[in-house]
Parts: structure tokens; C-alpha cells; sequence
């Protein structure tokens, strides 16, 4: 008997969490963190529904914190290894487990000075310490390779584009009369002709697919993003105000220095200070220029010809946390770009909580928002959001850049999955707020006749 559990990414696109039950096995695929709405970050306290020993191994899809952040959780409650990811996620990891735990920690310490937890003092949901145990469970594995896992059971990564060593998993596994059962789970499908990246690799099909939906609802602007990127830059520098980016440390910082040398070297936009201020943000830059066989054919001659594609002329990264308190004291018009990409933690807030009441400031958002979380609130127009523990009004312009978001879109999904050398018996769509995981999932069955499902959380599915 084969089974899997929807153990999150149902009804929302964080909590990335699929739990494998076959051959006497358990293997969790992903490990990811709730994110958002406070219902949702309580899961991640939840007891995990089998003991995380008893878990078999672990796969990964990718970096990012809704799909990678839980580990160290399972790892501080007993699950010992192993950890698969491609070898770019395992180097992006050293950077992301550690950095999650420390705001962890660092949350803490504010509700037990604030008094805000139940708990005196307040606990982390993880330390710094179950994170590099968690480094330690990882074993990379190659794009293409196929890995045995147990007898029956064997798995490969595809690549998807999305972020560096994003990978979509391929389950084979053994049944009656020899044959196969193939789960295919989409990880996250990226963009197509983007900097930076090679393309996604399409579905080559399967039995069972479980694809993700996150903009199955929607198309990007087919407005080139440089063009809204400089005239957002221009219009702010004309008022001479700050320009403040919440950016995903991964891919969207890389993907924002990428466009602005571009913009810079094309005399688009005058050459202003541009700051990263977000030290995983340095991190995964410095991995996005040392995985130098994940470059698109772009990419590869710039490097080719001596350029630094990932360094503007006028880039400054800021180091210690004096360097950070120091850009309050920046006049306009400058860039400031930090983490996190929905403002949900990270150094991002201090800036956000010193700039947001000056009409003056543009803040721009360059990525998907999750309901719930702080970066969407500011975006629907909320006149005021809350930033450790207090109301700062909203007086700055607010722009968005929705096409520069690293998730395919409702036509790039259909793409990515349209020309399947094996059709699925059935597909089921997660990793999406309701309305996406529905649109996908009727396009899905009028396009190509696909039996489609939206699972629901902790739902059991026996194949």
C-alpha cells in the first residue's frame, strides 16, 4: 500500500509538507514553515503527527523558508537524517536554516521582554544550534541522478528555475508485478526567459502529479519589468526619496542587481547608491555567482566577457547591524534593499518602521505576498501595520512589480506541464490560496481532460 498526507501548502502557499508512507517507509517531501496569518504560524508549534524518527528521510524541493524552514524543528525533536537536496540548495542552506533560527531566537527574547508569550521566557520554535545539527543531516544530490532511498523505492531531481537549486522530485516506486508508481511534486515551477537561471525543465509526466498553484489565478504583466523597475526608480528620485525593497534574500535580490546594472549601464536611471542590507542576502549572491553550471547562456557570457553581473557600480552591501542603523540617517534618492520579501522578520522591519511614515519613501514590492503577512497588509492599503509591537502609520507610496515574481504564472504553469510523455491519473493542486489552487485546477481539466483535486490539510490519499 502506498499513502500520502497533505500535511500543509493546502489552502495556502506556505507550510510546503507532503508526508510518503510505502514499503515500510516514511519520507517526508519538503519540510517547510507556516507562514502568514497567526492560525497559520501556530502549526509550525503543532506536534508532528508521526514521530520524526520514524521518518525514513527527508527530501527538499528547494531553499526557501516555507519549503526548507520546519527541519531544524523535526531535528530538535529526533529525526536524525537523512536530509536530500541538490548541492546549490545545500550551499543555500548554510546560509538560510541558521539565519531563521537566529530571528527565532531573536523573537523570542523581544515577546519575553514585551511579555507578549504565554511562556517566561518565551521559546524559539528552533536555536541556532538545532539548525547547524540540521546542516548536518543534508546530502546533496545531483540533478538527473536517480537515488535509491529503499528497496522499491528510488527518487530524482528535476530542475525548475525558480530559485537556484530548485528542484521538482520524481517518486518511483515499486508495485505489484513489477511495475512502477511515479509521484511527481512540482516543488516550485519558475519563470520562463528570465536572467540568471536556466529554464524550468518541462513535466516529463507520471502517474500522479502534485503541482503547485501559488499564481494559478492570475498572468504576470507582460510589461517588461525594467520598464516598470525604472520608471518606479525615476519617479522616486525626482522627489528625492528612498526607495525601500523588501526582497527575498534568494533570487529576487540576485534577479533586483541583475536589472539595476543593466538600467544603470543603459543610462535608464541615474547611477544612485543602491544598499543591500541583508547578510543572507550577500550570502546567496555569493552562491548564485559560484554555481556557475546553473547559469542561463546570458548569464554565462557576461561572467565570459569579465562582467560582475550581479554587482551595479554603485552597490554597497552593508555588514554589521551599526552599518544597518546607520542608512536611518540616508537622505533620498538611494535604494535600500533587505530582507525579508513579505516583511515578515529580518532588518527589512527597522527600516520599514523608520520610513514608512515619511510620504516621501517608495516602497516596493517585487514578489508574491502571502495572505496575512505584514508586506500584503501594506499592499492592500492598510493605513497603519504593526512593527515590534507597534502601530506605524503608512504615509509612504506603495508600488508593486508582481512580474517580477520568481513562481510561473497560470500560462507558464500550463506550458510547464502540457506535453507529458505519460498522462496523470490524477493531479492535485496545492501550494495556493483557494481561488488560485481552483483556477489552476479547472484550466487544468478543460485544457487537458486531467482529473484535478484540492486536497485539504492532513487529508490521506491511499494509491
Amino acid at each position: 500500500m502506498v499513502s500520502f498526507t497533505f500535511l500543509g501548502a493546502t489552502g495556502t502557499v506556505t507550510g510546503s509538507r507532503y508526508l510518503l508512507e510505502a514499503h515500510g517507509s516514511r519520507i517526508l517531501i519538503d519540510a517547510g514553515l507556516f507562514q502568514g496569518k497567526k492560525e497559520l504560524r501556530l502549526r509550525n508549534w503543532a506536534p508532528f503527527p508521526v514521530p520524526p524518527d520514524s521518518l525514513t528521510a527527508v527530501i527538499l524541493t528547494h531553499a526557501h523558508i516555507d519549503h526548507s524552514g520546519f527541519l531544524p524543528r523535526l531535528v530538535r525533536q529526533g529525526f536524525g537524517g537523512p536530509t536530500y537536496v541538490t548541492p546549490p540548495t545545500s550551499r543555500l542552506l548554510q546560509a538560510v536554516l541558521p539565519d531563521a533560527a537566529h530571528l527565532q531566537e531573536e523573537e523570542a527574547r523581544f515577546a519575553t521582554k514585551v511579555g507578549s508569550s504565554r511562556h517566561v521566557p518565551a521559546l524559539p520554535l528552533f536555536t541556532v544550534r538545532d539548525a547547524q545539527q540540521a546542516l548536518g543531516t543534508l546530502r546533496g544530490v545531483p540533478f538527473g541522478q536517480r537515488t535509491t532511498l529503499r528497496p522499491g523505492i528510488e527518487f530524482s531531481y528535476h530542475r525548475q528555475g525558480h530559485i537556484l537549486g530548485a528542484a521538482a522530485v520524481e517518486l518511483r516506486i515499486k508495485v505489484a508485478g513489477g511495475d512502477h508508481l511515479t509521484i511527481y511534486f512540482s516543488g516550485d515551477v519558475g519563470r520562463y526567459g528570465v536572467p540568471i537561471l536556466k529554464d524550468p525543465e518541462p513535466y516529463p509526466g507520471s502517474s500522479i502529479l502534485v503541482v503547485e498553484s501559488t499564481y494559478g489565478d492570475r498572468l504576470h504583466d507582460p510589461v517588461d519589468p525594467r520598464e516598470q523597475l525604472a520608471d518606479v526608480i525615476n519617479d522616486a528620485a525626482n522627489r528625492k526619496g528612498i526607495i525601500l525593497v523588501p526582497a527575498f534574500a534568494i533570487d529576487r535580490t540576485q534577479e533586483l542587481l541583475y536589472l539595476l546594472r543593466e538600467l544603470i549601464e543603459d543610462e535608464a536611471i541615474p547611477p544612485l547608491p543602491i544598499f543591500l542590507d541583508s547578510p543572507m542576502g550577500r550570502e546567496a549572491t555569493a552562491a548564485y555567482r559560484a554555481c556557475a553550471q546553473e547559469h542561463d547562456a546570458e548569464m554565462r557570457e557576461l561572467v565570459r566577457s569579465g562582467v560582475d553581473p550581479l554587482a551595479p557600480s554603485t552597490l554597497e552591501i552593508i555588514g554589521q547591524v551599526d552599518e544597518s542603523k546607520r542608512l536611518n540617517a540616508v537622505s533620498g534618492p538611494v535604494i535600500i534593499i533587505s530582507a525579508s520579501g513579505m516583511a515578515t522578520g529580518g532588518r527589512v522591519l527597522h527600516h520599514l518602521r523608520h520610513r514608512l511614515p515619511d510620504p516621501s519613501t517608495t516602497v516596493v514590492f517585487v514578489g508574491f505576498q502571502a495572505e496575512g503577512t505584514r508586506g500584503r497588509r501594506i499592499l492592500d492599503g492598510e493605513p497603519e501595520v504593526k512593527i515590534f509591537g507597534q502601530m506605524v502609520p503608512v504615509a509612504a507610496q506603495v508600488r508593486s512589480i508582481p512580474s517580477l515574481s520568481a513562481h510561473a504564472d497560470a500560462d507558464e504553469l500550463t506550458i510547464w506541464a502540457g506535453a507529458p510523455a505519460t498522462t496523470p491519473s490524477i493531479v492535485f493542486v496545492t501550494h495556493g490560496e483557494p481561488a488560485a489552487s481552483q483556477a489552476l485546477a479547472d484550466r487544468l481539466a478543460t485544457r487537458f481532460g486531467w482529473r484535478c483535486v484540492i486536497p485539504s490539510l492532513e487529508e490521506t490519499v491511499t494509491l
